[in-house]
């Protein structure tokens, strides 16, 4: 269950330190044992793969003093200490020293190992936090923007960088929060417009007596109020792109208006008779996935509609690429701490499983808030009984295999599908790691 993962007890008493390790070994842990503080400290490493268990009274460095330096190495290992019986003032002493747990003599093998597993799951946690942390960080192109390994994602981004250098008009559809920005702004970033302008509205935040002025500019003397001209946003946006976002709710004489532009390439600004040439590719999104539909019972035009889906992208909802979740929350969590300038904290598997089985409605805009909250300490309903609509529930093996996958695979890219390399970076046995590679299907051959 803890494979790979180690646990180092320093105990002074020969009998004390042979029961213990005999009892921590029949409950399946790694252990090795030492007799001083002294002795253990070349061990303790940034993100060793394991815990300390010390006892507090130890000749030379006593075990509190171990404990600081051991939080000097790495904040986030859990260090669990033994104390004398009725020792109450020294325990408190040592969690407000930063202790994981504390152990009073004498103690049963149930209890200690009870105490070591919960440790040793916050640290297995812990450590495959800041691998994906790292991952992220050294993610670049593409994968930096349109994270996940989901097939669906997979497909997205081969689907973007496929479209990207022509200038045919894109229609995205996908439900609120699903990163259809996103989508259009990789569109343009990783294609030949890109050194031109991304100008982007959204269609139902603007008031319609503002949409012609805003979209296609006017000459001074236009309208009221109207002292010199302003250049619209089609012609803003020159040889770049144009966004418009949630399509469906551009008033009607506008989508004529539109339509028109998109035909001839060409437009006039208001108080004028000079027409313009449209340089731009336009790029529409909506959140009615049924647009089409919609568009036949004439609540859109049709004719727009065909003319801005020259090209089609739908984006999959998160629920239906939940595999994505681990990856997408890190993610969040990380730079919701830069922003905040606030530590990432530490969730519990029970945690982590409600956010695979919640439904999403809100998509990733709603998983980056609860990141969001989460590192700002502020309480969330998705923890509490009125947490949403959860799906088909996924075991916790099951939603540890799948995250075990994603790390095998990922270091398997990294290190174009040597399996040594993969061995040592995990710091599995190769052994493990061919068995692991086989139960998941993965081979080396689609790496290299």
């Amino acid at each position: 269950m803890f494979e790979g993962l180690k646990v180092l007890f320093v105990e002074d008493d020969p009998a004390v330190r042979l029961g213990s390790k005999q009892a921590l070994q029949l409950a399946g842990f790694d252990v090795q044992t030492f007799e001083s503080a002294e002795k253990v400290r070349k061990h303790l490493l940034p993100e060793f793969p394991g815990i300390l268990v010390s006892d507090v009274k130890l000749p030379g460095i006593d075990g509190l003093a171990l404990l600081r330096q051991a939080k000097g190495i790495d904040p986030d290992l859990p260090v669990i200490l033994v104390t004398g019986h009725g020792d109450i003032s020294m325990a408190v002493e040592a969690m407000r020293e930063g202790a994981y747990d504390f152990i009073e003599k004498p103690f049963s093998s149930e209890q200690l190992s009870e105490t070591v597993k919960r440790a040793l799951d916050k640290r297995r946690l812990t450590l495959e936090n800041q691998t994906l942390r790292r991952k992220l960080e050294n993610r670049q192109g593409i994968e930096a923007k349109i994270l996940g390994r989901s097939p669906a994602v997979e497909q997205l981004r081969r689907m973007i960088l496929n479209l990207a250098d022509t200038d045919a008009s894109v229609l995205i559809l996908g439900e609120t929060g699903t990163g259809k920005e996103l989508v259009a702004r990789c569109l343009h970033e990783h294609g030949n417009r890109r050194g031109s302008n991304f100008i982007a509205i959204n269609c139902g935040g603007m008031p319609e007596t503002l949409f012609e002025s805003e979209v296609f500019g006017y000459e001074a003397g236009a309208f009221t109020g109207a002292v010199k001209r302003r250049i619209g946003k089609i012609e803003h946006a020159g040889q770049g792109t144009f966004f418009l976002d949630e399509i469906e709710s551009m008033p009607l004489p506008m989508q004529s208006k539109l339509l028109r532009t998109l035909q001839e390439r060409q437009f006039e600004r208001l108080g004028s008779n000079d027409l313009v040439p449209m340089e731009c590719r336009v790029i529409a999104a909506s959140g009615r996935t049924d647009l089409k539909e919609l568009s036949s019972q004439q609540g859109f035009r049709q004719d727009l509609y065909y003319r801005l889906s020259v090209l089609e992208i739908t984006l999959p909802p998160l629920r239906e690429r939940r595999e994505d979740i681990p990856l997408l929350f890190e993610h969040f969590l990380v730079r919701a701490s830069q922003r905040y300038n606030r530590q990432i904290p530490t969730f519990s598997r029970s945690q982590l499983h409600q956010l695979m089985t919640y439904d999403w409605p809100g998509n990733v805009r709603e998983l980056r808030n609860i990141a969001d909250r989460g590192v700002l300490g502020m309480p969330s309903d998705l923890w509490g009984s009125s947490g949403g609509s959860p799906a088909s529930p996924r075991s916790l093996s099951e939603q540890v295999d799948q995250f075990e996958r994603y790390l095998i695979e990922e270091a398997l890219r990294a290190h174009s599908g040597r399996a040594a390399a993969v061995s040592e970076a995990l710091g599995l046995p190769k052994q493990t790691l061919y068995d692991k590679m086989r139960r998941y299907g993965i081979s080396t051959e689609g790496f290299k």
